[in-house]
């Protein structure tokens, strides 16, 4: 509810003689928290604070927008402060949210459906209409909404063109198989002094990052996912999983095409983006978030040419046609938005702002800042070819992630699996019994499934 306070018209002697009292009613400001980073800060600072300010203040509701800039914080450390924050009753009252965390914190009571923190009305809320369901689904656990989906995202290989024209490669490069990538890398290996060839990201250090932009790029490329999801079982042994991990071990140890520290050290995924702008790796896999956020002048490591230098190839299947579904090609999304907090005291103002920011008219501003692929149907990518292209080329190729309570835990023991292998700590094989045994674990032995090896 409205904090409200009252101007009181004390003039007593006067009011006495006149037989009257005066009373003037004036609302307080509220003020709703709001974290972000990146193209989206400047955003919600330059268009949607004011506007919306602006908008409540006619309407008689005043609100005070506060934009708190958490840009630096990794998606782990920021996960993590959730937790502590929403398990005291604390938090910013809208929060940049990562879908396949959605299951714990329900689960864990942390989260509360939207029209339970609002009402009912959220469900008529026109944006509705423009969200296809399966990026609703990104803010959707258990037939219930949580909050508002951002958009999506595809992974694709990145690579340097300059350092392709100088190891005598294409800089229209597209290979069609994993023996094709690594062919590259050699070649660059072995004619560009001072380059890492290539990163697929491993190891438990980068999170969720070497679930989604390694482990489960390549997976995928054999022709499974990590769950099965017509029989509702996790595949724990697999031929595909063992050529995965043969792959890493291919990458980072016996041919030190890719840098072995990186995948195992805290900051190596920055290490990594760092590299890649100045030229020193050659190929990276990654989502499109290095292309609008991480390369743009103000993010992390800027590239001033970036156009001129960068171009992307589709992740080849380990051969044609052995994909995921068939495919020749791979990739998988992930999903990000806003959710409310339940502990707000100001449910209905957070929801408008929410609302707000997720009308075609704010999207449109935030294009001009940042072009992504969106939720909005109504709000294409405009003025950025390459976005373009992962639109036309990637989205029709993609799959997701489990929207299942075990799957963090079932990522990490994937990530751990990577590491071992790419330390040298286990062989593939070792690394993928230790994983099949920690998963068995964790859903029990009527949700696992086997498949052949070695037919």
């Amino acid at each position: 509810m409205l904090k409200k306070g009252f101007i009181a018209a004390a003039l007593c002697l006067m009011l006495a003689l006149v037989g009257s009292t005066a009373i003037v009613t004036a609302q307080e400001a509220v003020t709703i928290t709001i974290n972000a980073g990146g193209g989206e800060l400047e955003w919600l600072n330059t268009a949607v604070k004011p506007a919306f300010e602006e908008e409540m203040a006619a309407a008689g509701t005043p609100v005070i927008v506060e934009v708190v800039d958490t840009g630096n914080i990794s998606g782990e450390d920021q996960r993590q402060q959730y937790v502590l924050d929403l398990t005291v009753g604390e938090g910013y009252d809208l929060m940049t949210f990562d879908g396949f965390w959605l299951p714990e914190f329900v689960d864990g009571e942390l989260l509360r459906p939207l029209t339970e923190v609002v009402g009912e009305e959220v469900l008529s809320w026109e944006g509705w209409e423009q969200i296809p369901p399966s990026i609703q689904d990104i803010m959707r656990y258990n037939d219930a909404l949580y909050g508002v989906p951002r958009g999506t995202d595809v992974r694709v290989i990145w690579y340097r063109t300059d350092v392709f024209e100088q190891a005598g490669l294409p800089t229209d490069w597209q290979p069609t198989s994993w023996a094709e990538v690594l062919d590259a890398a050699r070649q660059i290996r072995d004619s560009v002094e001072g380059v890492v060839p290539f990163q697929l990201n491993a190891g438990s250090a980068m999170g969720e990052a070497s679930t989604l932009q390694g482990y489960l790029m390549a997976l995928l490329g054999t022709g499974h996912h990590i769950y099965d999801f017509e029989q509702g079982l996790w595949i724990v042994r697999s031929q595909g999983i063992l050529d995965t991990l043969n792959l890493y071990q291919t990458i980072y140890g016996e041919e030190t095409l890719g840098d072995q520290r990186w995948q195992l050290v805290e900051n190596g995924r920055d290490l990594s983006f760092e590299a890649f702008a100045n030229g020193t790796l050659a190929m990276i896999v990654e989502g499109d978030f290095l292309w609008r956020s991480v390369l743009i002048e103000g993010g992390t490591f800027p590239l001033e040419n970036r156009d001129e230098l960068v171009s992307f190839a589709l992740m080849p299947a380990q051969e044609p046609g052995l994909g995921y579904n068939g495919q020749d090609f791979v990739t998988i999304s992930g999903g990000t938005g806003y959710v409310m907090n339940p502990n707000t005291e100001h449910p209905q103002e957070a929801w408008a702002l929410l609302s707000f920011m997720y009308s075609q008219e704010s999207l449109e501003a935030l294009q001009e800042i940042q072009p992504r692929i969106r939720a909005r149907l109504d709000v294409p990518v405009t003025g950025d070819e390459v976005m373009t292209a992962l639109v036309e080329e990637g989205l029709p190729l993609t799959t997701i992630r489990p929207q299942l309570p075990a799957y963090n835990q079932v990522s990490e023991q994937a990530r751990l699996m990577t590491e071992r292998v790419v330390s040298g700590e286990q062989t593939p094989q070792e690394a993928m019994d230790a994983y099949a045994e920690a998963v068995t674990e964790i859903v029990g032995e009527d949700n696992v499934i086997e498949l052949p090896v070695g037919e």
